[in-house]
């Protein structure tokens, strides 16, 4: 299955209007974003456990990357609360359980082989950084190569500086409305710009959105 798989292209996806479809495994809904290939695809999707769900054990050969958007989800080394993000490595085994039922944001197979540190950080009470330009507030996830990934906090009426992402950007809106000159992104939409794109953002309310940059080439 292919979809949203040319990073040439620019993809925006208001996640909130779009449907829930069903998974193979019952209890488990998904949006699709981006996918390559068939079983072990590379693939970025919004997921939904049901309360009570619990699911086989899975491999995944070139990892596994998630953070918890509502409600608890665990596996066999522990529970993760809303905010939490997860980095499971190449190679790493992975159940899922969720008592109450959860959704999480999930890329699966996009980490390089090399990359093999696990990372699991509670968002809610680490530590900020001071970002570039007043009004932004960075809080590092994870960085491997090329590959950088955070959550960025906007103070209303933010503005940034035009620039260029080499290796291309990711975005999920995760509150309030981020915006360029191509529109305004309320929360839950999904933006993949490409290699050497340049935007000039900002935000008027204020926000709060995952950036990845540098994984596009």
């Amino acid at each position: 299955m292919e979809l949203n798989g040319d990073f040439d292209q620019r993809v925006v996806i208001d996640t909130a209007a779009s449907p829930w479809l069903p998974c193979p495994q019952p209890g488990m809904q998904r949006k699709p974003l981006d996918r390559s290939g068939d079983a072990a695809a590379r693939a970025t999707s919004i997921v939904r456990h049901a309360s009570g769900s619990a699911f086989p054990e899975d491999e995944h050969g070139l990892g596994q990357e998630f953070l918890v958007l509502n409600g608890l989800c665990s596996d066999e080394c522990g529970s993760y609360p809303a905010g939490t993000y997860v980095r499971n490595p190449p190679g790493s085994h992975y159940r899922p359980i969720s008592a109450a039922g959860c959704e999480i944001f999930l890329k699966l197979h996009q980490f390089q082989p090399d990359d093999q540190r696990r990372v699991v950080i509670d968002t809610q009470s680490a530590q900020w950084l001071p970002g570039l330009v007043p009004g932004l507030s960075v809080l590092p996830l994870h960085e491997h190569g090329g590959e950088h990934v955070a959550l960025v906090r906007w103070a209303p009426g933010t503005r940034f500086q035009a620039h260029t992402h080499w290796g291309g950007e990711e975005i999920l809106v995760l509150e309030g409305t981020f915006s360029d000159e191509g529109g305004d992104y309320p929360a839950g939409t999904w933006l993949r710009s490409p290699h050497m794109s340049r935007h000039t953002p900002y935000s008027e309310p204020g926000c709060l959105i995952y950036v990845k940059v540098g994984h596009l080439v």
